[in-house]
């Protein structure tokens, strides 16, 4: 196994594929986006039909309140996202705003902030001062290397319209599993005897592949991952049938 991903790294570390990757600079996965947006989706929306279903409530009223639940939740959970990612992409440009004045006023208490963030770096003698030299040489490198070493400010930004799309549409997916059972047979001439039994079954799956898929972002084996997605799903999903069994009575 380490003679092939030693072959796979030589294959792509050679001079030109790294100059390549370099140039093309880093692309943001919106993979996360997906996810979260799915595991949010599926968990809410569940929770509503669970605790509909616990108030033994109808399943016209079940769709109802379903369907609103995952539209707008959806939509505020993508808002709430593109927000976010457009506030970072703000302080972003804030920050180089304030950065490139401060080289232009004080060039030397910057050029001292770069000797010591290379200093830190192990840096020394005549080698650091060369290291000073070449950064501040360029004033958008300049910057941009205060932006990354200073402040700890990806440079490379998520768009934040696709960031939300991302969350909108997962939400919209796996948040109508729950639902569709109820929906076939509402719709449909041969429905499930227990609709309830097959939207737990098919949420379930959801919540596991959920969460298996979480697993890259995390350092946690796909199946606990998985299983632990699972896990916190089911629980929300068990208090709110508690509770809608618990207030039927008012329904």
């Amino acid at each position: 196994m380490k003679v092939d991903l030693l072959q796979q790294l030589k294959a792509s570390h050679t001079p030109e594929k790294i100059r390549k990757r370099l140039a093309q600079g880093k692309s943001h996965s919106y993979l996360r986006d997906f996810v979260y947006g799915a595991v949010d989706g599926a968990v809410t929306t569940f929770a509503v039909v669970s605790g509909v279903v616990g108030a033994d409530l109808a399943t016209h009223i079940i769709i109802i309140m379903g369907m609103a639940n995952l539209v707008a939740d959806g939509f505020s959970m993508a808002v709430s996202n593109f927000l976010g990612v457009r506030s970072e992409k703000q302080l972003l440009e804030k920050t180089r705003a304030e950065e490139k004045s401060h080289i232009e006023v004080y060039p030397e208490g910057e050029k001292e902030e770069i000797r010591q963030i290379y200093a830190s770096k192990g840096f020394s003698g005549d080698i650091l001062e060369e290291a000073v030299q070449i950064i501040t040489s360029n004033k958008k490198q300049w910057a941009n290397t205060m932006l990354q070493e200073e402040y700890d400010l990806p440079l490379n930004q998520v768009v934040a319209w696709r960031a939300a799309l991302a969350t909108f549409t997962a939400f919209l997916l796996v948040g109508l599993i729950p639902i569709t059972p109820f929906l076939w047979n509402y719709l449909s001439q041969y429905p499930f005897t227990n609709p309830f039994l097959w939207s737990s079954i098919g949420t379930g799956g959801a919540f596991f592949a959920i969460g298996a898929i979480k697993s890259r972002f995390v350092d946690k084996p796909w199946y606990l991952s998985g299983l632990e997605t699972l896990a916190l799903g089911g629980a929300a999903a068990s208090l709110a049938y508690l509770i809608g069994d618990l207030l039927k009575g008012l329904a």
